[in-house]
């Protein structure tokens, strides 16, 4: 049984979290933006060759397109490296069900895009992968008035066939919203015409 307590962080930590978050953000959108990066496909060839990190590090610096869907609800990519992919949102009231409170399928497809990209970054040169499950368990309603969220996704196995992660939704105070787990089909991508 784990014996150490567990500390709240203080309002100040929390403020100082978010004023970072933002700054990533901020930086991020700037960076991408000015490599000419935005929603879009990434043809077989701006990918050939490339790691699924690689991809990843390029949508992130705008050298490679990335989803739509991003830009549909309202997040963007803000870190990757090996294994890990962040995504960050604020949830606004055109994502909310008919009860009032931020509607399921917000919180699916943010997790949904932090386990399957952090997959993405262990995935070889000429291979790829689709979901094939994704679990998703909400603890914590979110509202307009809740600002940024992150959606954290960290592999847990990638192999030859299957891969995979978990992932959580989580605030600048450390507060959980909802947590993830998938299963992703990893595969041989075609071979592009010469």
């Amino acid at each position: 049984m784990d014996t150490k307590t567990h500390n709240a962080p203080s309002e100040s930590d929390t403020e100082q979290t978010l004023r970072q978050w933002n700054h990533e953000r901020d930086e991020t959108y700037a960076r991408m933006r000015a490599n000419g990066g935005g929603p879009g496909l990434a043809s077989p060839s701006m990918v050939a060759g490339k790691t699924g990190l690689e991809t990843m590090r390029g949508m992130l610096t705008g050298e490679l397109p990335y989803a739509h869907i991003a830009e549909t609800l309202d997040f963007m990519l803000v870190q990757v490296g090996p294994g890990r992919a962040v995504f960050q949102s604020t949830p606004q009231r055109k994502h909310y069900n008919p009860l009032g409170s931020v509607h399921g399928g917000w919180y699916a497809t943010l997790l949904d895009s932090a386990v399957g990209c952090a997959i993405h970054t262990t995935i070889p040169a000429g291979r790829g992968y689709t979901t094939a499950e994704l679990s998703i368990n909400i603890v914590r309603a979110a509202f307009d008035t809740s600002g940024p969220l992150r959606a954290i996704g960290t592999v847990i196995h990638c192999g030859r066939q299957l891969a995979t992660a978990e992932g959580r939704i989580v605030g600048p105070d450390g507060k959980l919203y909802a947590h993830a787990t998938t299963t992703c089909l990893v595969f041989e991508l075609p071979k592009q015409a010469a």
